[in-house]
C-alpha cells in the first residue's frame, strides 16, 4: 500500500483536495479530525495537567488552549509531545484497517507533515498550494480569524516555497476546482501505474 502524504499551509485548499481524494475512493486519514477526537477523549487529562484551565467539562477548549499558547509560544513543543504520539497510534490503526479493506493507496492528511516529522511515514508527498493573495483572502474570511492569528499560524509552518520544493506532486487550487480534481485523478493514476 502506498502512503500518500497530503499537506499544505493554512488556506491553501487542503481540506477540499482531501475530499477529492475521497471522491476517488481513497481512504483519507485526517490528522486534524484525529486531534479533535483526542481533544474530547484520551488527550484531555494530559493537556489539562500540562496546561491547567484549558479544558471545560472534560473537553479541551481550543480557544483557551490557543490563548494559552499565544501567551507561551514555547509550549507548542510540549503540546506536540503529548498529542503527536496519540495521533500516530490512531494513524497506524487506520492504515492497518485500510489495508485490510483492500486499499492500495491511503492518504495521510497532515497539515504539519514537514514540521512534525511525519515525512518519514509517507512514500510520496502532495503539496496543495495557491497564490499568497488567494491564501490570505481565504484565511481572513474565516470566522474569528485575525491578522495576528494568521501570522502566528504561518510562523509555525514551513514556508510554502519550501513545501513545494520538497513535494513529489503539487496541486495549485488557485487554478480552480476542475483543475485540482484533474490533478488528483492524475496523481492517483501515476501512483497506480508505479510512478
Amino acid at each position: 500500500m502506498i502512503r500518500l502524504g497530503l499537506t499544505g499551509s493554512i488556506g491553501m485548499g487542503k481540506s477540499t483536495t482531501a475530499q477529492m481524494f475521497r471522491d476517488e475512493g481513497l481512504p483519507v486519514i485526517d490528522s486534524d479530525a484525529v486531534v479533535h477526537g483526542l481533544y474530547r477523549g484520551e488527550a484531555v487529562p494530559l493537556i489539562e495537567h500540562a496546561f491547567p484551565g484549558t479544558t471545560v467539562d472534560g473537553v479541551v477548549d481550543r480557544g483557551r488552549l490557543s490563548a494559552y499558547l499565544s501567551r507561551h509560544p514555547g509550549d507548542f513543543k510540549l503540546l506536540e509531545t503529548i498529542v503527536h504520539p496519540l495521533v500516530r497510534k490512531r494513524e497506524v490503526a487506520s492504515i492497518v484497517a485500510a489495508g485490510e479493506a483492500g486499499a492500495d493507496i491511503v492518504v495521510l492528511d497532515v497539515p504539519l507533515l514537514f514540521e512534525s516529522g511525519a515525512l518519514a511515514r509517507v512514500d510520496k508527498v502532495v503539496v496543495v498550494t495557491c497564490d499568497p493573495e488567494i491564501q490570505r483572502a481565504r484565511v481572513l474570511s474565516r470566522p474569528g480569524m485575525t491578522e495576528e492569528k494568521f501570522r502566528l499560524i504561518l510562523s509555525r509552518q514551513t514556508p510554502d516555497v519550501e513545501k513545494r520544493r520538497r513535494a513529489d506532486f503539487i496541486i495549485d487550487t488557485g487554478l480552480g476546482l476542475d483543475h485540482a480534481r484533474a490533478e488528483v485523478r492524475r496523481i492517483v493514476a501515476v501512483l497506480r501505474s508505479g510512478g
